[in-house]
């Protein structure tokens, strides 16, 4: 597994698009194939490989159409170690905005 800590997030962008398309080709799907299950256009799909930007919800799109949707279950999973970070979120749940701390711009 490749660590993306000190990754730019173009090149996070680049090394998922390439991870799309090998998943697409290894399927042997075309993007017109990936397009009419997602419910998108061809030039989407495009889109979506070459790092143009596409709604958060195409990405959701073409990840259950290419079976990964299980991977994204852990994007933004709180992270839970202690009884103190479990109370913190649960808490925070009903909260809509975070308060800016003082001496803050």
């Amino acid at each position: 597994m490749m660590d993306l800590s000190f990754s730019k997030p173009g090149e996070i962008v680049k090394l998922l698009c390439d991870r799309l398309r090998k998943e697409r080709l290894s399927r042997q799907m075309t993007q017109a194939d990936v397009a009419a299950r997602a419910g998108i256009g061809v030039n989407t799909v495009s889109n979506l490989e070459a790092g143009r930007n596409v709604g958060f919800e195409t990405v959701i799109r073409v990840a259950t159409v290419l079976g990964r949707i299980k991977e994204l279950e852990a994007l933004f999973k709180p992270q839970l170690d202690s009884l103190d970070d479990m109370l913190r979120y649960d808490s925070s749940v009903s909260r809509q905005r975070v308060k800016k701390k003082a001496g803050h711009a």
